[in-house]
């Protein structure tokens, strides 16, 4: 049996720059990971609706931009289109600004018994990552029927 190696073309400039911007953004979670080791630790004053939704933005964080950087690499060795291939990566990456903002923005101040109008930031966040996922889907799947 031969193999042949097969060519993967490179990212697109928009889509290596994005990229590029997200990893540097991993920084800024690790960073926040030790704000929320503060917090769970007592260091830092939070009631308990700071802390749980303090927890979910930054775990929504995280795995957003992981999601984000697959997303995007998926569409790129598919064979998608670029233009759509970004696209697609970039919504869901936006999604992983809106949501962990909704979270982290809801709840600021001193005794917040419920959350602000900042929570409207997730269900922003929420569309754009059902539309980054479904411009991704089809991208990928148009791609791969069209090798058939």
């Amino acid at each position: 049996m031969t193999t042949t190696a097969s060519t993967v073309e490179p990212l697109s400039p928009l889509l290596a720059t994005v990229i590029g911007i997200t990893v540097l953004t991993v920084i800024g979670i690790a960073f926040g990971g030790t704000f929320m080791l503060r917090v769970v630790t007592g260091k830092q004053g939070a009631n308990d609706l700071q802390k749980t939704f303090f927890r979910a933005g930054h775990a929504h964080a995280g795995v957003l931009v992981i999601l984000g950087l697959v997303v995007a690499l998926l569409g790129t060795v598919s064979g998608a289109s670029p233009g759509w291939a970004a696209a697609g990566a970039i919504t869901v990456l936006c999604a992983a600004i809106f949501i962990p903002l909704g979270f982290f923005l809801s709840v600021l101040g001193t005794d917040p018994q419920r959350p602000g109008r900042m929570i409207a930031s997730i269900w922003v966040g929420a569309a754009c990552l059902v539309a980054g996922l479904l411009i991704s889907g089809v991208a990928v799947l148009v791609a791969g029927i069209g090798g058939l």
